[in-house]
């Protein structure tokens, strides 16, 4: 199984400014990522697509492939993952010949570990290269949550009875969220699906709360340094 590892950095980002760069307990957030997966087996290669040039030097001091920067049109709040994706994936493809599967891994996780990431690796090659996607059990379950209706009244999301509201959390149905840290994708299925996740995909769970830390605003900054200063305190 031959897995291209694609992790995205842009430069700009409005709410943390120079995220990607940040040091988060003494190294650029980036290196998270790139160093969680080094010596994972069936990984060919580590890309970075980024549109900085400063990212892309870190990145490459580090290991990693970087053979251009991201055109601009590509490194805006409009573009989408996607869009990210195919264009690496069709470079890599032209360039270094066909894959079986790209691996996202965004640095805004730094904290999955190698061993998820072999975990995700394992279920995509025996289910035959079916998506993976990580996920996490919520917190706060759908049923106990309320909208507002036109008249100004609280109901149950989704509608239903407000008995939904007296059911112990136990008898609750599993429901997860996506935590951002891993997508496993076949090149078929992202070019021909336009998305990381079709009707087939299959869920690395993670349980930790710890590695499903996913980094978008100042306070999940906060909250990622306590946890990694804890961590190396252990």
């Amino acid at each position: 199984m031959k897995i291209l590892a694609l992790v995205t950095a842009r430069g700009g980002s409005k709410r943390i400014p120079k995220k990607n760069l940040r040091k988060l307990g003494g190294d650029p957030l980036i290196l998270h990522s790139i160093r969680a997966i080094h010596d994972v087996e069936g990984i060919c290669d580590i890309l970075v697509s980024t549109d900085d040039q400063e990212i892309a030097d870190i990145c490459i001091k580090a290991g990693a492939l970087v053979p251009w920067l991201r055109p601009a049109i590509l490194a805006t709040d409009e573009a989408s993952s996607v869009d990210v994706a195919l264009h690496a994936l069709d470079w890599y493809e032209s360039e270094k010949g066909k894959v079986d599967g790209l691996l996202l891994l965004q640095p805004t996780s730094p904290f999955r570990t190698e061993e998820s990431v072999r975990q995700s690796i394992k279920i995509f090659t025996e289910s035959g290269g079916l998506n993976v996607l990580a996920v996490s059990p919520v917190r706060d379950h759908p049923y106990h949550m309320l909208t507002r209706k036109e008249d100004g009244y609280l109901a149950p999301i989704g509608g239903g009875s407000i008995k939904k509201f007296s059911i112990r959390s136990q008898l609750l149905p599993l429901i997860y969220r996506v935590n951002g840290a891993i997508y496993l994708v076949s090149p078929n299925s992202l070019r021909n699906k336009n998305s990381f996740i079709d009707e087939f995909t299959l869920p690395i769970i993670i349980d930790s709360e710890y590695q499903s830390i996913d980094i978008d605003t100042e306070w999940d900054w906060a909250i990622a340094e306590i946890m990694h200063e804890r961590c190396q305190l252990k």
